[in-house]
């Protein structure tokens, strides 16, 4: 199997390929938007059965494709390579792989932030401080290898400590099942599954972090400024189905169902997950300073563990552009948080 660095490496080199076709996008009809199972990306799932995104398409007079991918990272790489116009991933994995791969990305919908729902599982110990020796299985340079780092940072340790093992998210719970894996970091509804099996303790998790793992969704900024409405119908529909899982719990055992749960069990992921169901809640987190604080942590990890490139000198090579600022390089802005589309829901205009 492939790693992590070798599949970045290789979508990166297609999107850095593929670079000067960007700058010929113009407006269009046809959209796609990739999205993978968790519990703050599976409104996209209902969205497209139920109707809703196709209905916020109409009103635009566009189409909107959601397929649903499951590996997290391959649809990743696809949003990079240019498949795809829009993708579900995390903070982190936005700046490592679009930003990185030197596709300009733009944080349209921030969803949430994980409060919980990444966790890091050990079948031996008490304590992260047990994981000291121990391989430790993940989806390598991702948002569970920066829970990880944050994690062995909270009890005086580092990644020296411990050995991590690229593992894909498809395989993980298979995984853990085997002797040989003792201990892995992952997210919901891996976490939920792993900790229903023996012997199973979780002994570090997000909300010792809040605010730091973040889940949005990214769109292609230059597809985003040539086609306004593609933007607005992916905010409307959002907020719609927002409004929908918010009061409807035949909606939420829907979506449970969908990610291989039942109600019970994806609203256990909810009580781990801090929804922004207000647009207003989302555009005061976004315009807040501490985001710009929380990418400069993100920046820094990546940057010490070589993700940002081989040209990167420091952990501000790629710039990193939000509402309170800047941080890192103005003259190479890669990833964006803009709130001007959850503020035109915030104030009814869409």
């Amino acid at each position: 199997m492939k790693t992590l660095t070798s599949r970045l490496l290789l979508s990166a080199s297609i999107a850095l390929s593929t670079l000067s076709a960007s700058n010929l996008v113009q407006a269009k009809e046809d959209f796609k938007v990739c999205w993978s199972i968790y519990v703050g990306w599976m409104p996209w799932e209902y969205g497209h059965q139920s109707g809703i995104v196709k209905k916020w398409a109409d009103k635009y007079d566009i189409n909107i494709d959601v397929v649903q991918f499951n590996d997290y990272v391959e649809s990743m790489n696809q949003y990079t390579a240019g498949e795809f116009d829009a993708c579900t991933m995390a903070n982190i994995d936005a700046l490592t792989i679009p930003a990185a791969g030197g596709v300009d990305s733009t944080a349209l919908i921030v969803g949430d932030f994980s409060n919980g729902n990444d966790a890091v599982i050990l079948k031996q110990g008490e304590s992260l401080k047990d994981v000291k020796g121990q391989n430790i299985n993940l989806v390598e340079l991702s948002v569970s290898h920066y829970l990880l780092a944050r994690g062995l940072e909270s009890v005086g340790m580092s990644e020296k400590d411990v050995k991590v093992v690229n593992t894909s998210d498809a395989d993980l719970v298979s995984a853990y099942t085997t002797k040989d894996v003792t201990a892995v970091s992952t997210w919901n509804p891996l976490v939920s599954e792993i900790l229903n099996m023996p012997n199973s303790k979780k002994v570090f998790d997000s909300s010792h972090i809040p605010g730091e793992i973040i889940d949005t969704l990214i769109v292609n900024t230059d597809v985003l400024s040539k086609n306004p409405n593609f933007g607005k119908a992916l905010v409307g529909a959002w907020y719609e189905i927002m409004g929908d899982m918010k009061q409807d719990k035949v909606v939420r055992e829907h979506m449970g169902k969908a990610s291989g749960t039942d109600l019970a069990g994806f609203e256990s992921q909810l009580d781990s997950t801090k929804m922004f169901y207000d647009a207003k809640e989302a555009v005061e987190f976004v315009k807040s300073p501490a985001l710009k604080n929380t990418m400069q942590y993100v920046a820094e990890f990546s940057f010490n563990h070589g993700l940002l490139g081989d040209g990167a000198a420091d952990a501000g090579f790629i710039g990193i552009e939000t509402p309170a600022g800047i941080f890192g390089d103005k003259d190479n802005v890669k990833l964006r948080f803009d709130p001007s589309y959850m503020e035109m829901v915030a104030e009814g205009g869409l």
